[in-house]
């Protein structure tokens, strides 16, 4: 007869078993995509309308002379440009990769979940009845509004006589953004904010501030150790709710508190830049890809090649057609729908 200590112990080696890790290459993805971070910076500071030399970036950033109109372009309209796009990277791809583990569902984003039009109604709720309100207000806003939507689509996902499955979760998700992009587009008409919501809704990072990234940076600092922290039980999470029960987890505490976690994530991301979708679908399968299952690599190798996503992309989204600027939202979703429609058809199956 096998004891309940022997049965727990087992069990642990065989969970232990099946998570597969690559901490090599989860090193090298870290320092090769700080290094593609610190390369984009440079890049995204020195290119635009007018081109910039990368010595007149050094000097802006270490010699800053105000009377230097390329200084003044590069420290307050380049330089936080680029460094919201780290940040707002970092967050869509963790966001999606906590998503991801938590509901073991391959397709799980905040944007194709909700969040990110939930936080659109909060914003068009804004810019319609308190037009001058803070950047923290606002984003406290869109903290409520995609906590809402989650609610809404877990709820309604949750319906099904087979319960929560992870294409149903996904469907519920479409169903509920759709809805929500077409509240906020009706408040958008009957305001008469059409202009200032379709500028937003296609996502861009032309808006972004020192004053923004400021109030944000704390907020999604202690998000990112949060996710850190809340790893290894995502890791559990991953692998069936069973296990994780078994092996001792609190899996509604967890559960909760990844949750607080993603909309805080997505909420920061889109408050500053809009609901742009896709990131946190495609990097998290990337990062699995080279690191294996383990969230304890996932997660900061997620938050590394996000940013590496968003800043890149926007610098393409400043060169294909200069001077004018491709919405960012637009060019994202180029590589994400194919990769949607693929996950999708591997999982028709649980439909």
């Amino acid at each position: 007869m096998v004891s309940p200590s022997d049965f727990a112990h087992r069990n642990k080696n065989d969970t232990q078993k099946a998570i597969h890790t690559r901490p090599a290459a989860a090193m090298g993805i870290l320092v090769i995509g700080l290094a593609a971070i610190a390369f984009g910076l440079a890049l995204s500071v020195s290119v635009g309308a007018a081109d910039i030399k990368l010595a007149t970036v050094w000097e802006a950033i270490f010699h800053f002379n105000p009377d230097v109109q390329k200084h003044q372009v590069i420290r307050e309209l380049r330089f936080p440009r680029a460094i919201a796009g780290a940040l707002v990277g970092a967050c869509f791809a963790v966001a999606g990769a906590i998503m991801q583990g938590m509901t073991r569902n391959p397709l799980a984003d905040s944007g194709l979940l909700g969040l990110n039009a939930g936080a659109g109604v909060a914003l068009a709720i804004v810019f319609a009845f308190a037009p001058s309100i803070s950047f923290t207000s606002l984003m406290l806003f869109c903290f409520i509004g995609a906590a809402i939507a989650s609610f809404i689509v877990f709820g309604i996902g949750s319906l099904s006589f087979n319960g929560l499955t992870p294409l149903r979760l996904t469907l519920a998700g479409s169903a509920v953004s759709a809805l929500l992009v077409a509240v906020s587009q009706g408040i958008a008409i009957l305001f008469n904010l059409s202009q200032d919501i379709a500028f937003w809704l296609a996502g861009g990072m032309g808006g972004a501030s020192w004053t923004q990234i400021k109030i944000i940076f704390p907020w999604v600092f202690v998000a990112l150790i949060a996710a850190m922290m809340l790893s290894r039980s995502v890791t559990l999470l991953s692998l069936g709710r069973e296990v994780a029960v078994g092996l001792g987890q609190r899996t509604r505490l967890v559960q909760l508190a990844c949750m607080i976690v993603v909309v805080v994530l997505a909420g920061s991301a889109v408050s500053m830049v809009g609901p742009i979708a896709f990131i946190g679908l495609i990097i998290p399968h990337v990062a699995r890809y080279f690191v294996g299952v383990d969230y304890r690599w996932i997660i900061p190798c997620s938050a590394v090649l996000g940013s590496v996503l968003i800043i890149f992309a926007d610098i393409a989204a400043r060169m294909i057609n200069a001077p004018y600027e491709t919405p960012l939202g637009a060019l994202i979703a180029i590589i994400g729908v194919p990769f949607f429609i693929y996950l999708a058809s591997k999982r028709k199956g649980e439909l």
